[in-house]
């Protein structure tokens, strides 16, 4: 199969965002069907990356953290309806009901995200002066002692994705295996799948030749060579490449096998891509959570399970559809362009469609980029400028005293037309796009203008 396309898309799209480098892996039926990197690894020297390359994989280690519980369950040391507490030094409820296992794999405690992760990573780059000594899980335990002021519903009721649940997973693993829940991770999954260069420690990945540099893309669009954040575990510490994410992704989709090994049974990748409670702000209107994996019934007629990942200065997007044994992983060093949307056009295209036109999220960034430009009344009388705030418009007028910027929201974006709304004065005020073959035009309150420029 041609991947043209696939490639022009990839390379469009990190130019756009300045996303140093990426690499890509496409996986059908076990095997590892197309492989690549683009850009840069290592900017300065000008280092391509290659499949193999080693990325921070951020949340995309929450599937590893299930799928230990699991494996944990299947050997009838744990329940998933046990209370967290008879594990943690920690009362943890909700609304006078107790969290449960289930419930942090899930992320549905009724607890919403403490920001703990947040502020870690940003105080271990340097992005501001928050600072948060929480080098392990006990330390994130006593962080969240005053939790109880923070409950908002009880268990079970509603998604609040919570990155301190899965450290206290990962907490409860060790308890119960006896072992660093590394430890255990890497005796009960990894070694298995073979996934060699897969890695939790700063000591193992600067052993290892083909590493990506992490960068923070700043402000002016340069690339600023930073560091992996040490010390997040269980939800998002693990580093790998796309030839062992490949193995990874293979038995997920083959019912918990591969090569003849089994990590799980069939039944615990069932649980886990079980749509256990509706994500109120997917991508997708039916997208809700497994155990570590994110799952919708909408992706072009067919079950896409998935999830994404960011430490800032990697980012990581791992998705595979059941039905068609078809898999991919996109792993970055940096953030910027969604690798989710690299990974869902990959999809797409691997099954035939145009991911121009038959993923909506693509398509409406298509038309959005169009909608930017200059804008001119009759004879140039007035002008104003468009441009791209990412899911957002916002129209620009400038003079020689004054900057005056109005964010547009989207209401309503197809081929020949997109509507916009904003807020003037407490009113909403609808801002309407009317798209031909050769010219735009804007009706803007009492205004109409013309697209002059790109």
């Amino acid at each position: 199969m041609e991947f043209t396309k696939l490639d022009s898309f990839v390379l469009e799209k990190i130019s756009q965002t300045r996303i140093p480098g990426v690499s890509l892996a496409i996986v059908k039926d076990g095997e590892v069907i197309y492989a690549r990197g683009y850009g840069f690894k290592d900017v300065e020297r000008g280092l391509p990356p290659t499949p193999g390359t080693v990325y921070g994989i951020g949340s995309v280690t929450k599937s590893f953290t299930a799928l230990a519980v699991l494996k944990l369950v299947e050997e009838g040391r744990l329940s998933l309806y046990d209370e967290v507490s008879r594990y943690v030094p920690l009362k943890l409820e909700a609304m006078g009901k107790p969290v449960r296992v289930h419930h942090l794999l899930t992320h549905t405690s009724g607890i919403p995200a403490l920001a703990y992760a947040e502020a870690f990573i940003r105080g271990s780059l340097g992005l501001d002066a928050q600072w948060l000594p929480l080098s392990t899980p006990e330390d994130v335990i006593a962080f969240m002692s005053d939790y109880s002021s923070w409950v908002h519903s009880e268990p079970g009721t509603r998604y609040f994705y919570l990155n301190e649940g899965y450290v206290l997973l990962g907490y409860i693993i060790s308890r119960v295996s006896g072992m660093r829940y590394e430890d255990y991770v890497r005796r009960s999954v990894l070694e298995p799948l073979k996934m060699s260069r897969t890695y939790f420690w700063e000591s193992e990945v600067s052993r290892d030749p083909d590493v990506a540099v992490p960068y923070i893309v700043d402000k002016e669009g340069r690339h600023v060579r930073s560091r992996f954040p040490f010390g997040i575990t269980a939800d998002g510490g693990l580093l790998s490449n796309c030839y062992d994410m490949s193995r990874y992704v293979s038995m997920l989709m083959n019912g918990g096998r591969l090569e003849g090994t089994e990590i799980v049974s069939r039944e615990s990748i069932r649980l886990m891509e079980e749509k256990h409670v509706r994500i109120p702000s997917g991508l997708f209107k039916d997208d809700s959570y497994g155990y570590g994996l994110v799952v919708t019934d909408e992706f072009l007629g067919r079950r896409l399970v998935r999830h994404s990942g960011s430490v800032l200065v990697y980012t990581a997007f791992v998705g595979y559809m059941p039905s068609e044994r078809l898999g991919v992983v996109v792993l970055a060093n940096a953030a910027g362009y969604p690798l989710s949307f690299i990974g869902m056009y990959a999809l797409a295209y691997l099954l035939g469609y145009d991911p121009e036109e038959s993923l909506h999220f693509i398509k409406y960034e298509r038309i959005a980029d169009r909608l930017a430009g200059t804008y001119e009344t009759y004879k140039g009388t007035y002008r104003v400028n468009v441009r791209r705030m990412g899911d957002f418009l916002a129209v620009e007028y400038r003079d020689r005293y004054r900057e005056v910027v109005v964010p547009l929201v989207p209401s309503e974006i197809g081929d020949g037309y997109a509507r916009y709304y904003t807020i003037s004065y407490g009113s909403r005020v609808d801002v309407e796009f009317f798209i031909e073959k050769e010219r735009i035009v804007m009706v803007y309150e009492r205004y109409k203008l013309v697209k002059k420029t790109p």
